[in-house]
């Protein structure tokens, strides 16, 4: 049975372990974000310094326009959970810390939102706490159009993520393993939804032909979720080790891996008959700090999702400290931004790259030229001089 399957259908047993299921994943992620720091594919991307092309932090600006939206800042809170007493008091929490710092916010999977009334109470707490925020729903693939309607309208959402997770599913006891329906449904959705509709994987990465499939549905919003953060195939595995699919780890794209391979349609502007395509780029997976975002933007990002980080910081601190955490961040962004000379996010496409270890192993396996990418900004001063 589908994660995604209504509950009409459903006995209450199911719906009872549907909400454990709930609280299993958050209790699950916040141990993996207690074990300590690992490696990832951000620690293997560094900018070559150029200590004289530096800019003072009074002159960036880091609000970033994504099409039709202006966001304050180029990280958001991303997509975590909601449904049960428990997770109300997360996205409560969540909602406050997002109305106070004026980042833009987005939701758990509200499947279980639309079958139940009860649990509705999960997410609409956030609009209580956070009425003129930027909020963002979310569903699952396999929901209907009709159901993307009602979540966007229970929430008054002003975007609404589709999630797609395959390998999640995979592993899931209770999850679904038939995607064949799954491109056809979502392209529904886009059609239908009174908001635009994000696209996002769930911590295994969108390769550029999904990409460039998300693209040929009419898809213009697309988060690569890449693995490095929470890690779902092991929250499942850890759920159901009876049915364990541990021989998948390590499975899929990081963040970085999917921004540099994602096709010219999603990083350039296309001029269409009827005007400028402009599709927006999204990235998260394993954002731990200020750094990660900034070498996210720079590896074609429009702006960074953060979910583990900032729930740990909730579950520890409350939303007072994930407050103090996010102006933390605003202040060290912008002085890195001023450290390798950029006053928007955008001038950081300009920035010199090097990809070192297992991230450049993916890039020329892929055939991405890595020796462009650490002489960028000689082509950006060459256009400057035109």
């Amino acid at each position: 049975m589908s994660s995604e399957t209504p509950a009409s259908v459903e006995s209450p047993e199911t719906k009872a372990s549907r909400a454990s299921r709930k609280d299993d994943h958050v209790r699950l992620a916040s141990a993996q974000q207690t074990e300590g720091p690992r490696r990832t594919d951000f620690d293997d991307l560094e900018f070559v310094h150029h200590a004289l092309s530096g800019t003072s932090p009074e002159r960036v600006d880091l609000s970033v326009n994504l099409s039709e939206w202006t966001w304050p800042t180029p990280f958001y809170v991303n997509g975590m959970t909601g449904g049960t007493e428990t997770t109300a008091k997360i996205n409560r929490d969540l909602a406050i810390a997002a109305a106070e710092t004026g980042l833009p916010m987005a939701c758990g999977s509200m499947s279980v939102a639309l079958d139940d009334a009860e649990a509705a109470k999960g997410f609409t707490v956030i609009r209580e706490e956070n009425p003129d925020g930027f909020v963002m729903g979310n569903l699952g693939a396999g929901r209907s159009a009709d159901d993307a309607r009602r979540a966007v309208e229970l929430l008054r959402a002003d975007a609404l993520q589709l999630h797609i997770n395959p390998v999640q599913e995979t592993a899931m006891p209770e999850g679904t393993r038939d995607f064949s329906t799954w491109l056809s449904g979502l392209e529904d959705i886009v059609a239908a939804c009174p908001v635009p509709v994000v696209v996002k994987e769930v911590g295994f990465g969108l390769s550029r032909r999904t990409l460039t499939l998300l693209a040929e549905v009419g898809v213009q919003f697309a988060d690569v979720s890449g693995a490095g953060g929470t890690d779902f195939l092991r929250i499942e595995n850890d759920r159901s080790p009876a049915d364990d699919f541990s021989m998948l780890t390590g499975f899929g794209q990081s963040a970085l891996a999917c921004l540099l391979d994602a096709p010219p349609e999603w990083t350039t502007q296309t001029t269409m008959d009827d005007g400028v395509s402009n599709r927006v780029l999204l990235a998260s997976g394993g954002v731990r700090n200020p750094y990660d975002v900034v070498k996210a933007l720079a590896c074609g990002a429009r702006a960074v999702g953060v979910a583990g980080t900032f729930l740990q910081t909730v579950l520890d601190h409350g939303p007072d400290g994930l407050v103090g955490l996010v102006r933390t961040w605003k202040t060290q962004i912008s002085a890195l931004f001023a450290l390798l000379g950029a006053e928007r996010s955008t001038d950081l496409t300009g920035t010199d790259l090097l990809t070192r270890g297992r991230l450049g192993e993916f890039a020329r396996l892929r055939g991405i030229d890595v020796t462009a990418l650490s002489h960028r900004s000689d082509v950006h001063s060459r256009r400057n001089q035109l």
